[in-house]
């Protein structure tokens, strides 16, 4: 069945989440973020990098795009995740992430000069809202006296970059495969992480921290990926997006199995009205071409 492949692809980003939370008490975030993308890298590179070397004619013209690209949607975006991990709840971390097909829509509105349309700009507030108070837990007032924690600050950074990573990728249409271009920005992002991973202290690799690392350098770098490609590939983009907002309930469910995390009735109101504020928003932009990009990592 073609709707599968994205589910099995938002499933293993949602345990990616765990993965997240869970190694903030076994490898510093430094680490696990440079061994995914290196793990990543060596395992592309038998099957990569001869066609990349052929084409290299080609890639060469577009390195410094695909270096911001590696940038934005794997070294800044998964390094300030890790980083939120240790500072707020998988849960929460699953509710700020939904607000990326819709920042992805209203930044491709103000960069690509696509209207907004009143469905996105309802559903923009909406989410924002339910965002809000998952932040505050449900109490508003403090958030407004004392503002927004680190963690959640540092996810919703991560999330705008990947939000611009995705319309960059729609505004520049680099002309290659999709795969050399993923594996051309794995490499970028390496090299960038690092002076992070040199600079930071460091355990090393546990047999506690071996397999988040297998998971998020195999699963959620290179299986989901090429799932939510082929998933887009069968279903088409608009269709294909609309699975992403299985995201936070997903990520919320495990993390409540995983981790023992407390679903609070304000996680389940903030949730409920980022999805719904998420949903109306896609829904009214069905009609016109969206920005889909591979989803995050």
């Amino acid at each position: 069945m073609p709707s599968l492949f994205p589910l099995l692809a938002v499933l293993i980003w949602s345990g990616n989440t765990i993965v997240n939370k869970l190694a903030s008490t076994r490898i510093g975030p430094a680490e696990i973020g440079f061994y995914r993308w290196l793990l990543a890298g060596l395992l592309f590179t038998p099957f990569m990098l001869p066609v990349v070397w052929r084409n290299r004619a080609a890639i060469r013209p577009q390195l410094g795009k695909l270096a911001v690209l590696g940038t934005l949607g794997m070294a800044v975006y998964q390094s300030l995740a890790y980083y939120a991990a240790h500072m707020i709840n998988a849960s929460h971390m699953g509710i700020i992430l939904a607000l990326m097909p819709l920042m992805t829509m209203l930044l491709s509105s103000i960069v690509l000069r696509q209207p907004a349309g009143t469905p996105m700009l309802l559903g923009g507030v909406l989410s924002l809202l339910g965002v809000l108070i998952v932040i505050s837990q449900g109490d508003l007032a403090a958030l407004l006296a004392h503002g927004i924690g680190t963690g959640d600050a540092m996810m919703l950074v991560a999330t705008l970059a990947y939000g611009i990573y995705s319309v960059l990728l729609k505004r520049w249409q680099v002309p290659l495969p999709a795969l050399q271009m993923t594996y051309v920005q794995i490499v970028f992002a390496i090299l960038l992480l690092l002076p992070l991973y040199l600079l930071t202290p460091r355990v090393g690799v546990t047999a506690a921290s071996l397999p988040l690392i297998a998971y998020a350098g195999v699963l959620a770098s290179m299986a989901a990926p090429l799932a939510w490609m082929r998933g887009v590939t069968l279903l088409g983009p608009a269709r294909t997006t609309l699975y992403f907002n299985l995201l936070p309930p997903l990520t919320a469910l495990l993390a409540a199995l995983v981790l023992h995390e407390p679903l609070p009735a304000s996680l389940w109101l903030g949730g409920a009205l980022t999805l719904a504020g998420v949903y109306w928003a896609e829904r009214g932009k069905l009609a016109a071409p969206p920005v889909v990009a591979s989803k995050p990592a």
